[in-house]
This record gives C-alpha cells, sequence and structure tokens, in this order.
C-alpha cells in the first residue's frame, strides 16, 4: 500500500470547509476519500428525542474522536473500515454504517479535527478555513433549515447556547495548530491551486494519475 496522505480541514460552522472538500473530491475523484468528523458523534441511545436535542454537540467530548483516529490507522494500514453515520433529523447516530476503502488522499473535516493532538499528529497538512461570524451563521441556518429540518428557532438557539460559545472557546484556538489558514474557504483560488498541487505531487509520487 502506498503512503497515504491525509489533510484535515477544521474551522466554525458555515466557514467553507465543505466547499473546498467538494472542490478537490471534483479534482481527483476516486483518489480522495472523505470522512466527517460529524459522523463520529456519539450515540445516544439511551435518550429521548427531546433529551438529545438539548445536548452540547459543539464541544469535543461530543464526538467518539478515538474511534476516528482508529480507524485513520486503519486506513493507513491499508485495510477498509466501517464508518458510523450521523442522523442529523433524529440527532443520533444512525444504525448503518458506510465502508471506507484507502485511497492515497484521505481528508478529516469537521470544526474540531484540530482540537486533538492525537489526530493532529496523523495529519500531514492541517488546515484551518477563516470566516466572518456573520457569515457563518447565516450559512448554518440555511443549511440546518434546508437539509437537515430544523426549524428556525432551534438554530438560533443552538447557536446562542452552544455553537457560538463553543467556537470561542475550543474552535478558534485550534487555530494556531493550522499548517494553513484560509480566509473565505473554497473562494480562495489561491490557496485552492496550492492544494491541488501539493495533492497532485503527492499522487504523482504514488503512481496515481492526478484527476
Amino acid at each position: 500500500m502506498e503512503e497515504i496522505m491525509v489533510i484535515g480541514i477544521a474551522g466554525g460552522t458555515g466557514s467553507g470547509k465543505t466547499t473546498i472538500t467538494r472542490r478537490l473530491v471534483q479534482r481527483f475523484g476516486g483518489d480522495v476519500t472523505v470522512i466527517y468528523h460529524d459522523n463520529y458523534y456519539k450515540a445516544h441511545d439511551d435518550l429521548t428525542y427531546e433529551q438529545r436535542t438539548k445536548l452540547n454537540y459543539d464541544c469535543p467530548d461530543a464526538f467518539d474522536t478515538d474511534l476516528l483516529v482508529a480507524d485513520l490507522l486503519t486506513l493507513r494500514r491499508g485495510e477498509p473500515v466501517r464508518c458510523p453515520i450521523y442522523d442529523y433529523t433524529a440527532h443520533n447516530r444512525a444504525k448503518e454504517t458506510q465502508t471506507i476503502c484507502p485511497t492515497p488522499v484521505i481528508i478529516i473535516e469537521g470544526i474540531l479535527v484540530l482540537h486533538s493532538r492525537q489526530l493532529r499528529e496523523l495529519m500531514d497538512i492541517k488546515l484551518f478555513v477563516d470566516t466572518d461570524a456573520d457569515v457563518r451563521i447565516l450559512r448554518r441556518i440555511v443549511r440546518d433549515v434546508h437539509d437537515r429540518g430544523r426549524s428556525l428557532e432551534s438554530v438560533v438557539d443552538q447557536y446562542l447556547e452552544t455553537v457560538k460559545p463553543m467556537h470561542e472557546m475550543y474552535v478558534e484556538p485550534s487555530k494556531r495548530y493550522a499548517d494553513i489558514i484560509i480566509p473565505e474557504g473554497g473562494h480562495n483560488m489561491v490557496a485552492m491551486d496550492m492544494l491541488i498541487e501539493r495533492i497532485n505531487a503527492h499522487c504523482a509520487l504514488g503512481g496515481k494519475k492526478d484527476g
């Protein structure tokens, strides 16, 4: 199994992480696999739906990061993993899992992927997407209402109660661990070109097509 490049993409909610990820997937196709930290939210089958809606999903303890680290190590050994799937409408981990196979490039995306030292140590490139807070909250409202079946009131309440304070406590400080800070995410074409060239070089060394 050839060497796998691991890229961590962090940043606040609605910062543009997924835009970068999608553009890299479009460019490199099957040479890139994406693992979302959100899929590693802890399961809470013991709680009711109402209780689950009140949990803090923006702190490090909300995630089973140890499982993500273990899965990433397995992938780097050239073996597939069964990745959990998170159901945003149920506020809980789904019963189904997704098989993920090793590829030349693995992207780990999530608000807190740079917070964990164990996770950072497995990354070859650490990115932080830096976008103004007002832009991020507007994007989150649109996403959660349209794509995740949330009410406007619940999105605003969650933002004020946990998202904003947890961003200031955990997400923003993790920026200091980034190799590259990217303003405006996937719309920053200079940063995108740099990323693409770096991945091109890695895939070429591994004897892979560059997309």
